[in-house]
């Protein structure tokens, strides 16, 4: 005897699909602004010749389902039968018990419908098997176009090497650029030179460095909330600060630490888990030891701990930034830096009072915000991220490196009232160095009046550029297809 019946199955897809009833009711979940996931999943499921499920990946709350919704809508818009569109979630506790197949097949014996059918799986990774089940449905219905989202990515990066290659690809979302979150709020523009670059600063007088800055005046209480809330649509969206975070602590981090994690990971205590969280917060952005960390946390076994510190990262909670060979400036080896997914997480955690005038505080946050927008920006290229820290002097680092075949990008983020730096720092002294390789260098800051290039006399000029400009044409370039090319 099946422990649920087809009945109540049926009830749960009437209750998730209400455009079979009533096709107009999609515009309630589907919101205006569009992610660029969004257009690349769309184009996947649509392409004409190439037949190829999508899966996006991501955090909680990030918008996955909302872009399965946007992408719903626009197939109903284009005359698709809305009864030949199907969307579930398997974090649903009555689907959780039965396979895709099952899903499928009382979906099917409900509409059996002609034509292409558009089936739209969330939370993918709550069913066994989906890998399996999703190869069969490539290799058996061509009648079929499918996207499927999933909160842990590297469990759905394993299922598309093992079964996905050449059907499926995956689509990491992280939380949305400071540029998305002003289009969400519907912000007004600053007036920008045609495809501007972040590589053009340099080549500009300061009279025109000037205007640009003076541009994103009107835009500097918004980066504040924008560090303090974080890149989750949602939460953008609400007008209670206070509130937003503490959903922000229930939804994103305990959820997930206290639910996914211990699902999908096998995590035997749970309290420990959330110890080692609450520790990376508390050292984000630092240099990250995982023997200190094991002794720190009760003398918990290293191996414990690495395990532990690859579930948060399977889960998008924390990002991993390895150290990078610069030139001829021997670096630190084998330890990581750890920066939170979101500063907005971290301050929902720590829950420190008056953060914004915390400057130590503050740049731990837009450091953690320049490394997250990167990992966005240069996601799908052939671009190598980590940091720069010299072997034989802890105290010479560069936050951020990207290396790309022909290009090597040099980022330290002095987020304070005086963004000086000395002759003797890291990122001069490799912008200093021929065998370092350094083609482009930028020293990030608070002040929107701290910017261009720095007295230093460097083989590669080091460009001042304050964060919010710096985040905010980041994102626009992702936003408008140039990610990669910075």
């Amino acid at each position: 005897m099946a422990i649920v019946s087809d009945e109540q199955v049926i009830k749960v897809l009437r209750q998730y699909n209400p455009w079979w009833r009533n096709p107009s009711i999609i515009k309630d979940e589907s919101k205006p602004q569009k992610r660029l996931a969004y257009y690349e999943a769309l184009k996947m499921i649509k392409h004409k010749t190439i037949r190829r499920f999508a899966v996006l990946s991501g955090a909680r709350r990030v918008g996955k389902t909302t872009i399965m919704y946007q992408m719903i809508d626009n197939l109903i818009e284009e005359g698709i039968n809305p009864k030949n569109i199907l969307y579930v979630s398997f974090d649903n506790p009555i689907v959780k018990l039965i396979n895709v197949e099952s899903v499928l097949s009382i979906y099917e014996s409900l509409y059996p419908l002609g034509g292409t059918k558009y089936i739209f799986l969330d939370e993918i990774q709550y069913t066994e098997h989906w890998e399996l089940w999703m190869k069969v449905i490539y290799d058996s219905r061509k009648d079929i176009r499918l996207t499927a989202t999933g909160s842990a990515s590297p469990i759905l990066e394993r299922g598309a090497t093992d079964s996905g290659t050449g059907r499926w690809s995956i689509l990491k979302i992280p939380t949305m650029s400071f540029y998305e979150y002003c289009c969400l709020l519907q912000i007004e523009e600053p007036i920008l030179p045609d495809n501007l670059k972040l590589t053009n600063l340099v080549n500009m007088s300061n009279a025109q460095l000037g205007d640009l800055m003076s541009s994103f005046t009107p835009l500097e209480g918004h980066f504040n909330r924008y560090l303090m809330i974080g890149g989750f649509p949602e939460l953008v969206l609400s007008d209670d600060d206070v509130y937003a975070q503490r959903m922000l602590r229930e939804d994103v981090v305990d959820k997930v630490i206290k639910r996914d994690v211990l699902t999908l990971f096998n995590i035997r205590s749970p309290l420990l888990m959330e110890k080692l969280f609450l520790y990376l917060c508390m050292n984000s952005t630092e240099i990250f030891s995982v023997t200190t960390a094991a002794k720190e946390l009760e003398n918990i076994s290293v191996s414990t701990i690495e395990s532990y510190i690859e579930a948060l990262e399977m889960s998008n909670l924390i990002y991993q930034a390895k150290p990078m060979d610069v030139g001829s400036k021997g670096s630190l080896k084998g330890k990581p830096k750890i920066f939170i997914a979101d500063a907005a997480i971290r301050n929902a955690v720590l829950m420190i009072d008056d953060v914004l005038s915390d400057e130590k505080e503050l740049g731990a946050m837009v450091e953690t915000s320049v490394y997250k927008h990167m990992v966005s920006f240069f996601q799908g290229s052939t671009a190598q991220l980590g940091y720069f820290r010299k072997a034989k002097d802890n105290q010479k680092e560069v936050d951020v490196v990207v290396e790309l075949p022909r290009e090597k990008i040099l980022c330290e983020v002095k987020y304070r009232n005086n963004s000086h730096i000395p002759v003797t720092d890291a990122i001069v002294d490799l912008c200093m160095d021929e065998k370092s390789k350094v083609t482009n260098a930028f020293l990030i800051t608070k002040q929107l009046d701290d910017f261009g290039i720095t007295k230093h006399e460097t083989k590669v000029p080091i460009l001042r550029v304050p964060a919010i400009v710096f985040l905010y044409l980041l994102g626009k370039a992702e936003a408008d297809g140039l990610n990669g090319k910075i």
